[in-house]
């Protein structure tokens, strides 16, 4: 099976030993979380992937080539939403914010709609 081809990703930060540093690295071994972009920087001698964490105030750009990238973050977003899914089901909580006990569904008809209508500031506004 072919590999599917990322793209890559240039960043460019601040290094405080080496000034301004840029870095071209493949799209997915750089991540953005907690405020920081963190890049994969090898692995020690059991194998485990070593990570850089640049703060993102050290952070000038990230360029990234995502002609592939879009259908990789599909993927992931299907799940993750999918894993969320499975939480709600396993860890259902209840309108009341009560937990429920496993297969108690309750009177739960649902998600509540509540109408919004343009215009209505919600001061009590008799329309005239």
């Amino acid at each position: 099976m072919d590999e599917i081809e990322l793209g890559q990703a240039t960043i460019v930060y601040d290094d405080p030993d080496e000034g301004t540093t840029e870095l071209t690295v493949d799209n997915e071994e750089v991540v953005y979380a907690r405020d920081h972009w963190m890049l994969r920087s090898g692995s020690d001698d059991d194998g485990n992937d070593l990570m850089k964490q640049i703060p993102r105030d050290r952070v000038h750009y990230v360029e990234r080539n995502v002609e592939r990238f879009e259908e990789e973050a599909s993927t992931v977003r299907h799940r993750v939403e999918s894993f969320a899914s499975d939480v709600r089901e396993k860890l259902p909580v209840g309108g009341d914010g009560q937990r429920r006990h496993r297969g108690d569904r309750g009177d739960d008809d649902g998600p509540t709609r509540v109408p919004v209508t343009e215009g209505d500031d919600g001061e009590g506004s008799d329309g005239a």
